[in-house]
């Protein structure tokens, strides 16, 4: 349908725009200069959605057709959809009584060109396109924009189109608690604590059902550090809700759903979860690890294409998703969604990996494009969280940490330990952080759990990345020096990193020095710890230094993550896959006993003479 009267009134009200905060970086959003759009409806132009109402089977997700014709066509011509579905200037805020508001005030959640999948277009100017939609809490609306990106046009607005329950709870995702018998799940829904009480229904499968309840957070836009997520980017987050199960028996396999109590007495449900509990610290069992970083969000309707990230990090995706099965819990290190300041993104991130997300603990770790911005106390003063300054990541996910602001900690899985830095604060000798990394490297019972792990987004250890090289540093400024002597008093045994989009594996090293001379089979002692790149989750390709260093022994342009797999308290198997197709191309296994473990290695034990 044609622009509503009200809506029309408030377009040709709005005759001044607000300044804003230049695009920051590789969000596709980020090029819709959206508040310098201007007015052209035409009475010749249409766009039109169906159907009208989504998630009859309550499903979060569907698919929707979108019809449009133009009297006056070109390559330039784009398709916004909003949510909510009136975005017109009678939502938008004026900075001052005498200033107007702009005549659109929030960005859209996605986009795609009018000629996409339509090659005649531009010459009938009539086209029509499927687009994929998530419950996000409102309904949508379509509009027909000209005049490109940087200086669009509005021409036609559609009829709105709403799932039939917005506030439904969805996308679940699991996290491992601050015990090993606990697990978290963490989902979102439209429903205020004055609205409904939340809670997780579960149970061994099979048995008998108890029903836990759950807290809700929930932030405004005063929240937010900067733009656009205190500006275009804002979107409301909704109610983020979670419940933690305790006492789990381990290894047994629980099924779970999501509910909400109404004060009416009417409950909603999700569907029906399944996830299996964790192993005993020490349990020696076959225990699977994927770890990667800097995946990002993909769209599978081939919207906001930009910057190469939608195949990679829907391919990653696709392929966690295919091995399941295998897979007992998941590390994404830093650079989780790249919303970079526009908060419908996260949703669709969630919605993307609530296959793996519901199933298995996805853990986190903080990125520059989560928490860096100026004058927050981030340990770099740069602006590519997009004004989010952490509490996306903050919310929209359990961690097991003792302050959340601060997101390092550590966490347990059978024969592993992890132990998660956060590289967006200090992590230098006489910090909290240090003191936290050498208690976490410290306090692990190596006879139980022998498999040592140290996790962080920038590289704090080694990388080739051009960027580097050209610093002359092959690594973060800083990184190691204050840690790689905890990593060899402790024995880290793999350290790994996100931040460079590639893959790179070193030999065990130790002060620029390969300690091991192997490559693929470590038997006993290793003498050093083996530093992993893995950041080609999704987003777009880091080139490497046209210098490959000694210790550097494979590299690989392209995207892919690593999947650890212990299969004794003796024997670890390494696999680097892509994700293009699943496959392993490079791979490394450990052999050894606990005796390996306690041998004194050059800085690994305490100097000794032969009076003492």
């Amino acid at each position: 349908m044609r622009i509503s009267g009200f809506m029309l009134l408030s377009f040709l009200w709005a005759a001044a725009t607000l300044e804003y905060a230049s695009s920051h970086g590789d969000q596709p959003l980020s090029k819709v200069a959206i508040h310098n759009t201007k007015l052209s409806l035409n009475n010749k132009a249409y766009i039109k959605a169906s159907p009208t109402l989504l998630g009859l089977r309550g499903k979060n997700r569907e698919w929707v057709t979108v019809k449009y014709s133009y009297p006056n066509p070109s390559v330039d011509d784009w398709i916004g959809v909003f949510s909510p579905a009136n975005f017109s200037a009678s939502t938008c805020l004026a900075e001052n009584p005498k200033v107007a508001p702009p005549l659109l005030c929030t960005a859209p959640i996605k986009y795609q060109y009018a000629n996409f999948s339509n090659a005649g277009y531009t010459n009938t100017g009539r086209g029509s396109m499927k687009l994929h939609l998530i419950n996000q809490r409102s309904d949508f609306s379509f509009a027909l924009f000209t005049g490109g990106m940087s200086n669009p046009y509005l021409v036609a607005v559609s009829n709105s189109v709403a799932f039939a329950n917005p506030k439904a709870p969805a996308y679940p995702r699991l996290a491992q608690g601050k015990s090993w018998d606990e697990m978290t799940v963490t989902w979102t829904s439209g429903y205020a604590i004055n609205e409904a009480l939340p809670f997780v229904e579960w149970g061994v499968d099979g048995g008998e059902k108890t029903r836990s309840p759950a807290g809700t957070l929930t932030f405004d836009r005063g929240s937010m550090c900067g733009a656009p997520a205190r500006t275009v980017g804002w979107r409301d987050p909704g109610y983020i809700h979670t419940g933690f199960l305790k006492n789990l028996w381990p290894n047994l396999l629980y099924t779970y759903r999501l509910g909400h109590r109404l004060f009416n007495g009417t409950y909603i449900w999700s569907e029906k979860y399944r996830f299996r509990a964790s192993p005993y610290p020490g349990q020696d069992s076959l225990q699977r690890v994927v770890i990667f970083g800097d995946m990002g969000k993909g769209e599978i309707d081939s919207s906001n294409e930009y910057n190469n990230y939608q195949y990679g990090s829907l391919n990653t995706t696709r392929q966690l998703i295919k091995d399941l099965k295998n897979i007992d819990i998941v590390l994404h290190i830093g650079d989780i969604v790249y919303a970079n300041g526009y908060i419908s993104q996260w949703d669709q991130f969630t919605a993307q990996i609530e296959p793996i997300a519901s199933t298995v603990p996805y853990m986190l770790g903080s990125g520059n494009h989560e928490r860096d911005w100026p004058g927050t106390g981030s340990f770099y003063g740069n602006i590519d969280s997009g004004g989010e300054c952490g509490v996306l990541a903050q919310n929209m996910f359990f961690v097991p940490a003792e302050n959340r602001a601060n997101f390092w900690y550590k966490t347990d899985y059978g024969m592993f330990r992890f132990c998660i830095a956060d590289t967006e604060h200090d992590w230098r000798k006489g910090t909290e952080q240090y003191n936290f990394i050498e208690h976490c490297l410290s306090t692990v019972d190596r006879q139980k759990q022998p498999w040592l792990i140290f996790l962080a987004h920038r590289v704090l250890g080694y990388s080739s990345s051009n960027f580097y090289a050209v610093e002359g540093s092959f690594e973060e400024p800083m990184g190691r020096e204050s840690l790689q002597k905890l990593w060899q008093k402790y024995k880290v045994d793999i350290a790994m990193y996100g931040h460079v989009h590639n893959y790179e594996r070193t030999c065990p090293i130790y002060q620029n020095i390969c300690t091991n001379q192997e490559k693929n089979r470590y038997n006993g002692v290793l003498n050093g710890t083996i530093h992993v790149v893995v950041g080609g989750g999704g987003a777009s390709l880091a080139e490497f230094s046209d210098l490959q260093p000694n210790w550097s022994l494979y590299r690989d342009y392209d995207y892919g993550f690593v999947k650890l797999t212990a299969f004794s308290h003796s024997h670890l198997l390494f696999e680097y896959k892509k994700s293009s197709n699943g496959k392993v191309y490079d791979s490394f296994t450990i052999t050894r006993d606990y005796r390996d473990i306690l041998a004194c290695t050059v800085d690994s034990c305490a100097p000794s003479t032969l009076a003492s």
